[in-house]
């Protein structure tokens, strides 16, 4: 989905996106990304997401929870904060944010712009942008969009940029349990594999929902399908890579060298899954995506 205003004021363009894009900092530093936060709430303790030094300290949180955790969307008051700002200085703003099929994160977006239009604050200069995905993906989307930002490009240009980019892209990943994804109702066509989700590590994609890809037994085993799954990407030109994972930090290693041999150059990125996504699906999480070199030109 994408709420578009039709017009292009010739002005420059800042791109926004959200914590669950798992950018590094110093990546959204230097393209001047700014990031409206989530929140997640573990045992009655809310935080934002961006407020979060400490990943280890959440996840042996998580683990330990009898209640587990809950996740919501930025406020429209958290959309408006930084859309001001932004419009305040003369910019057009292109807002990329998680698949509107698991948030409403991007739905309140909507809601920020157009409180901003019918308040005369320049919120027809706003487009809001679902990537459909999430996590690594999500970030890519940023990145392409970030780039044709700083280029030059209009709030158009930098549309018919992530169009492109969210066609090419896709990302797999497995996860140790479907307990967390199943407590959060988040777990869309992957709620086939529960029956038999013992002793298994389903591997699962993020296409505007969760959806199942195959089971596997062991650790190793999901690794040498993801690298599968690089290959496949890499022989159509999708190589503009991330790795990313909770809490399993050598499996991320392992699975970035085995894909720098494959693509033959390195991870834009290779970072934690955040809080708020790992509230959904529990530690234990090894991820892979890509988009076309090309998307991020």
């Amino acid at each position: 989905m994408i709420e578009r205003t039709g017009v292009t004021t010739g002005a420059e363009t800042t791109v926004v996106t959200d914590t669950t894009a798992c950018l590094p900092p110093e990546m959204a530093a230097e393209y001047g990304v700014p990031t409206v936060s989530l929140y997640v709430s573990i045992d009655g303790d809310q935080m934002r997401e961006s407020e979060i030094d400490d990943y280890g300290e959440f996840f042996s949180r998580l683990r330990s929870s009898q209640t587990g955790a809950t996740t919501s969307q930025p406020s429209v008051g958290d959309f408006i904060a930084v859309y001001e700002p932004i419009l305040d200085a003369g910019r057009e703003i292109v807002s990329v944010h998680l698949s509107a099929g698991i948030s409403g994160t991007y739905e309140a977006a909507i809601q920020a712009r157009e409180r901003l239009i019918a308040d005369g604050k320049g919120g027809e200069r706003i487009q809001v942008f679902d990537s459909r995905t999430a996590a690594g993906t999500e970030g890519l989307c940023v990145l392409a969009a970030a780039r044709a930002a700083t280029s030059g490009e209009g709030g158009d240009q930098v549309v018919e940029r992530l169009k492109e980019a969210r066609e090419s892209l896709r990302m797999w990943f497995a996860i140790d349990t479907l307990e967390y994804l199943r407590r959060g109702g988040r777990i869309g066509g992957a709620a086939a594999l529960i029956g038999s989700a013992f002793k298994i590590k389903p591997i699962l994609t993020i296409d505007e929902q969760v959806t199942p890809v195959e089971k596997v037994r062991t650790r190793a085993r999901s690794i040498d399908r993801l690298c599968d799954f690089a290959t496949l990407q890499h022989s159509v030109g999708a190589d503009a890579w991330v790795v990313q994972h909770i809490q399993d930090e050598e499996a991320a290693a392992i699975l970035a060298d085995r894909c720098r041999e494959i693509h033959g150059t390195d991870p834009l990125f290779v970072t934690e899954i955040c809080p708020v996504l790992g509230a959904h699906s529990g530690p234990g999480v090894l991820g892979y995506g890509s988009v076309t070199a090309s998307s991020l030109r």
